[in-house]
């Protein structure tokens, strides 16, 4: 074997240790996310509120998200400053937030301004492991952003799972949160370095934020992610509620179906890094025009399901399927926007861009989860589970832009 070819093998064994040690950190930390979701019943009752103030648990989180991902973007971050550092600290806070809730759980508007803080801070751990990653794959990023939001999407089903277990106080689910967010940022800290194809710290420039309008590109990727979004989170925030008022089963049944549910969102997102990456040696049109048939082909699955539910919310027994068919859709074509923006972006801001890309996205989730909250409470679940369908569907055309695009910024 040549030296070369011996240099290969080491990085690609490389390669595929940090995407593990990564995907196991965002499955650690991102954990985090649903933790108020998963306790809603628990916390409106000690509350004594309904749907419309503990929606604020999962809107809170949102919100925050979007404020730290348009902070981190603003002044480069991620690009700036080690994302390694980045990330870790980032995890800890978040971790530090979380806990947080728990003392001041009793405070309504504080509980809800730290679950906000722990939004914040996953602003520098879902972003910045991306750029990690892309900072390891040249060949493969598609599915390697795949795995990674895989491991994110089995890490959000983790509190609905433990809540589903019975005899673990809605303490433990969210400090358990808490403890595997920490973990995951030791990981990182202890275990994983920026890779071959990451560019060097690049100086603060504001102005790398208007590019998302100048580049049409760049602008189509968004505008596709935006509709992504808007079903994503509706439906990742609200199933467990779905499966509850469509079954009248106890909360362990619905808690297990509503996490395999998001868990096996896993299986999509594999399927989608492999079918974009299929044309990788292509030009970058080329490849770009294929990540978008890919979305295409997600949306356009889960925006039927998302009407399908509609009208069969009243059968369990086949909503209960769909829901699984919806979890695998909903979440596959993810990681191939945020392929999609390091492949157009400017190369020494992908950080940026992608931080960017999700602060525009989670901002609308905070309105999208509120919404599909509002439309359940005046017109009945049946018509917010169709209302979720226009999301994709904007997706969709926004997608069809990009496919057979040339490489010009025009």
């Amino acid at each position: 074997m040549t030296a070369t070819a011996e240099s290969l093998t080491r990085r690609e064994g490389s390669s595929r240790r940090v995407l593990f040690l990564l995907s196991l950190t965002e499955l650690l930390a991102m954990s985090l996310w649903f933790t108020g979701t998963a306790v809603l019943p628990q916390i409106s009752a000690m509350w004594h509120s309904g749907l419309a103030l503990g929606s604020w648990l999962t809107i809170a989180v949102q919100i925050g998200f979007s404020l730290g991902a348009i902070t981190f973007a603003l002044f480069n971050i991620p690009d700036v400053f080690s994302p390694i550092k980045v990330l870790v600290f980032s995890a800890f806070a978040a971790a530090a937030a979380n806990a947080g809730f728990v003392l001041l759980v009793v405070h309504p508007p504080a509980a809800i301004l730290l679950r906000g803080l722990t939004g914040f801070f996953l602003a520098g751990v879902y972003p910045v492991g991306m750029k990690i990653i892309a900072g390891w794959f040249q060949r493969g990023r598609g599915l390697a952003l795949g795995i990674m939001i895989g491991a994110l999407t089995v890490g959000s089903a983790v509190p609905h799972a433990v809540n589903s277990l019975g005899g673990v106080g809605w303490r433990g689910v969210v400090l358990l949160g808490s403890a595997m967010a920490v973990l995951g940022g030791l990981i990182v800290a202890v275990a994983v370095r920026e890779g071959p194809y990451a560019m060097p710290q690049s100086r603060l420039d504001i102005k790398q934020v208007l590019e998302l309008g100048r580049n049409r590109r760049l602008r189509l990727a968004n505008f596709g992610y935006l509709g992504h979004m808007w079903e994503l989170y509706s439906m990742w925030g609200w199933i467990a509620v779905i499966l509850a008022q469509s079954s009248g089963w106890a909360k362990s049944q619905y808690e297990t179906v509503a996490a395999l549910a998001i868990a096996i969102g896993a299986v999509g997102c594999v399927w989608a890094g492999r079918s974009s990456d299929r044309l990788q040696d292509q030009p970058e049109a080329v490849r770009v025009s294929q990540r978008a048939r890919v979305t295409i082909i997600a949306m356009g699955t889960s925006a039927a399901c998302c009407v399908v539910a509609a009208l069969v919310f009243r059968q369990i027994e086949i909503l209960v399927p769909l829901a699984l068919v919806w979890g695998i859709a909903v979440i596959a074509d993810s990681a191939q926007f945020s392929t999609i923006i390091s492949e157009v972006s400017d190369k020494s801001y992908v950080g940026t861009a992608l931080t960017c890309q999700v602060a525009l996205g989670f901002l609308l989730t905070a309105f999208a989860i509120r919404a599909t909250a509002a439309i359940a409470s005046h017109a009945g679940w049946p018509w917010a589970l169709a209302s979720m369908a226009i999301g994709p569907l904007l997706g969709i055309w926004a997608m069809t832009g990009l496919v057979g695009t040339r490489p010009a910024n025009t």
